[in-house]
């Protein structure tokens, strides 16, 4: 799959959102792709899972035994990359007073076990970051990296190699330098985390 076929499919479903957005990551744009309304329908779904565990097995340094996401962006496209894979599927989540994110409901690693591990939309690695500590945390190997959207334009580093579907360069801003904010242009937070 091609950066224009995913792109499109993210056209197609209105996902590509133009305005005045509040990232994850705290920083602000003028662009904001929503993954769900992608996901939201299980071809699209299951063709871009198939298309990123093709583009991971390339860059994985050995076989993926398990696909770890952070909920909620990740859960979607975790699965069906897991699915295309033929390997287990778990998640992490926040815990709602300490905002850590964390292995829970009884998931467990193996050390030394091969993770990879999945994201929506990377913009400054962050969440996948805390994803691979848990990980390593729990004495497992995070192999590969992917997401569906870079939009880092390939700068974000998690420490292993990534796959991205399409990949994007986005300017943001942090909120104190945000010409948006300037111009009083009122922001949305549209992820699934609250602002």
């Amino acid at each position: 799959m091609t950066d224009l076929q995913t792109l499109k499919l993210f056209e197609d479903t209105g996902a590509y959102l133009r305005g005045h957005f509040r990232l994850t990551s705290g920083l602000h744009s003028t662009e904001y792709l929503q993954c769900a309304l992608v996901l939201q329908h299980p071809a699209y779904a299951s063709r871009l899972g198939q298309a990123l565990a093709v583009a991971l097995q390339k860059r994985a340094e050995r076989p993926v035994q398990f696909v770890i996401a952070p909920a909620m962006g990740g859960l979607i496209i975790g699965h069906e990359v897991a699915r295309a894979l033929d390997v287990r599927f778990i998640f992490t989540e926040r815990d709602p007073s300490t905002r850590e994110m964390q292995l829970r409901r009884g998931f467990v690693i193996q050390p030394g076990e091969s993770g990879a591990v999945i994201e929506d939309v990377i913009t400054t690695g962050g969440s996948s970051r805390e994803v691979a500590d848990i990980v390593h945390h729990q004495a497992g190997n995070v192999v590969v990296a992917g997401s569906i959207i870079d939009r880092s334009g390939g700068a974000a580093d998690i420490g292993v190699e990534r796959a991205a579907l399409a990949t994007m360069s986005v300017l943001t801003f942090p909120e104190d330098q945000c010409p948006m904010c300037r111009e009083g242009i009122p922001v949305m937070k549209p992820g699934s985390r609250p602002t």
